[in-house]
């Protein structure tokens, strides 16, 4: 992956190199490889390069053969191979041996309807002087991420929202924006937390005229309804193993070294498995954290796995100092809270395995595919007690979850759900940190209803209504946010097999009744799995990336979150409810609850704030130091 930059100005004025330059400076973590910048009168892109295919050729921003039109592209077209061969047919002339110019040369033909025909993870920006054409586009999922800006005289795009500062100047909060983040985690498309920049819908193309109008296109949508009989048995078995397989290779063509993230868990060791089964593929770089808690620790299932299949293995364990230490650092990465303890640790992960490796395949997708989250089967549960009246259940519930001790989370988390107010914001709180009525407390005039639109669109039974949820918000824009930038923090390239999109259409027409049996999610992967893998990972409950919040928030980082969360002159003291946070703090420290995710969302804000907003600018070198002298 690397990344990109763009200007377009309407005012008929050159783009400056310098400001091209600027922008790009903000980005060397995401291409340490190289850089360039093309500057065409008024329109201006800029390129800085992780090489990993043709890493002797391909340098960017790229021409095309007829030397005219120009491309800054971020990611990978996976099947460029066939591209290339479907160009050569149509009389095409390629100098490279790289996915770039079989972009180029596909939106050159046949503009943004030739992105039906392309495989792959990324984000670009396509400038033809002949036509006038400036158009920036995404992929299908969100993989790669793609920001913009818009002023009176201009349009300006960045893969990370920091790029558009230097265009911009000084970055102010979005307010509105907030509450968003206290119900998700992160905030979804166009928002985000800095006034006056948007983030581009996955699957879209914008198109940006000279005279300053913009249009969207929508160029794919994940289905919202069937549109073909589900899938079922052996069938739905037989197909899906083999869009897997297909889909692990692709991802594993590369000219630098590839490696697996292996958590030990179902997705990572399946991955893993058909990684290390490719013809000629050798011994598999694998990289595991922890966390050193025997809780929580996952890497005795890595080892496992990693024994079994006979992989290259390496580990890391993650520790509160790295919390303390990093998250200034990887808050600027984000350009947003650090909404995860899973970010710190895949952060310190890609750090480590980039000393071997260039890409790691990750197991994201999953669970959001094949029902792998326990909310998928309890929420079915829960169902006939959603139907008591409103005005009986949410006060009821709401109470109950407040009363409920610290031993008893799975409970108050069910009493939490229930007590939501329609069945689309269910659906949003059994991952948001902050309930309707707590936001209501933190706040005036937060509480709203805000649910996601995405529930009312979907069609289908209740489980797959739930997974296109998921996949529209706390996949794209919680999971696959945090795995780009904590890769790219440490110059890794993520690649996340089970979003090819062919694989993600065909998991939509599976029936659901092969992704939750007997209590059991993913059941289907499951049954592939048993032919690669040991019976206990089959076996094991689902973990994740889980640091052990509770018990350092009551030792090792009780200092550094009250002293974040209470300062006289911070955000979250003055802009929310500073008597809810201390009670928030007291009650978790007395072990009264387990308040783990509204301590660390609330402290992700305050962390953004001090690092993103509070300095009139901020820039990769000056950060560097004040982490440096954090650590001292």
């Amino acid at each position: 992956m690397c990344g990109i930059v763009g200007i377009r100005r309407f005012d008929g004025a050159p783009v400056e190199a310098g400001l091209l330059q600027a922008m790009l400076g903000q980005l060397q973590h995401r291409g340490p490889d190289g850089q360039g910048i093309v500057c065409e009168g008024s329109t201006g892109l800029g390129h800085v390069r992780l090489a990993i295919l043709d890493p002797n050729g391909s340098a960017q921003p790229m021409r095309s053969a007829n030397g005219r039109a120009v491309i800054t592209f971020n990611g990978e077209v996976f099947h460029h191979e066939e591209l290339r061969r479907s160009l050569l047919a149509r009389g095409v002339t390629l100098r490279t041996r790289g996915d770039t110019e079989a972009l180029l040369e596909t939106l050159r033909l046949d503009g943004p309807s030739g992105l039906e025909a392309v495989n792959g993870q990324f984000a670009f920006g396509f400038h033809d002087p002949d036509t006038g054409a400036l158009f920036v586009g995404r992929d299908r999922l969100g993989i790669l991420p793609l920001y913009y800006a818009e002023g009176p005289d201009f349009f300006a795009f960045a893969s990370e929202i920091k790029a558009l500062l230097p265009a911009l100047g000084a970055p102010s909060l979005d307010e509105h924006a907030v509450e968003d983040y206290l119900i998700y985690r992160s905030v979804p498309p166009p928002r985000t937390l800095f006034r006056g920049i948007r983030k581009l819908t996955p699957g879209t193309v914008l198109h940006i005229r000279a005279d300053g109008r913009v249009r969207e296109q929508r160029y794919w949508s994940l289905p919202a309804q069937p549109t073909q009989p589900m899938l079922q048995g052996d069938a739905a078995l037989a197909a899906l193993e083999q869009q897997l397989e297909r889909s692990v290779a692709a991802r594993m063509v590369a000219d630098v070294p590839v490696g697996t993230c292996l958590s030990g868990g179902l997705d990572s060791s399946l991955i893993t498995a058909l990684a290390q089964r490719r013809p000629g593929a050798g011994k598999v770089a694998t990289f595991a954290a922890g966390f050193g808690d025997p809780r929580h620790d996952e890497l005795p299932f890595a080892r496992l796995v990693s024994d079994a299949l006979g992989t290259d293995h390496h580990e890391v364990v993650v520790t509160p100092t790295d919390f303390a230490q990093q998250w200034s650092k990887l808050s600027w990465h984000r350009d947003g809270p650090i909404s995860e303890p899973g970010d710190i640790a895949l952060f310190r992960l890609a750090q480590h395995a980039r000393q071997h490796v260039k890409v790691l395949l990750s197991g994201e997708g999953s669970d959001e595919l094949f029902g792998g989250y326990p909310k998928h089967r309890a929420d079915r549960l829960l169902r006939p007690l959603a139907w008591i009246p409103d005005f009986v259940r949410v006060p009821a519930f709401r109470a109950l979850e407040q009363w409920l001790p610290a031993g008893r989370e799975k409970a108050r988390i069910a009493a939490r759900v229930l007590a939501a107010r329609t069945p689309a914001e269910r659906m949003q709180a059994w991952f948001a940190p902050f309930t309707w009525y707590e936001r209501a407390r933190l706040r005036r005039g937060f509480g709203g209803m805000r649910a996601p639109r995405h529930w009312d669109e979907a069609r289908g039974d209740h489980l797959r209504r739930m997974l296109y949820v998921d996949c529209h918000g706390w996949l794209a824009d919680n999971l696959l946010e945090r795995g780009d930038r904590m890769a790219m923090a440490a110059s890794v390239e993520l690649r996340p097999p089970f979003l090819d999109h062919e694989l993600v259409e065909l998991a939509f027409r599976i029936d659901s009744r092969l992704k939750i049996r007997g209590g059991s999610g993913k059941w289907i992967l499951r049954r592939i799995a048993a032919r690669h893998l040991p019976q206990p990972i089959l076996e094991r409950p689902k973990v994740g990336f889980r640091a052990p919040l509770d018990a350092w928030f009551r030792g090792g980082l009780r200092d550094f979150a009250r002293d974040h969360l209470l300062a006289r002159t911070g955000f979250v003291a003055t802009w929310l409810d500073r008597r809810m946070i201390e009670q928030l703090l007291d009650g978790h420290e007395r072990g009264r609850h387990n308040d783990e995710a509204r301590i660390w969302t609330l402290l992700g804000l305050e962390v953004f704030w001090r690092t993103c907003l509070r300095p009139a600018r901020v820039t990769s070198s000056s950060l560097q130091n004040e982490v440096c002298l954090q650590a001292q």
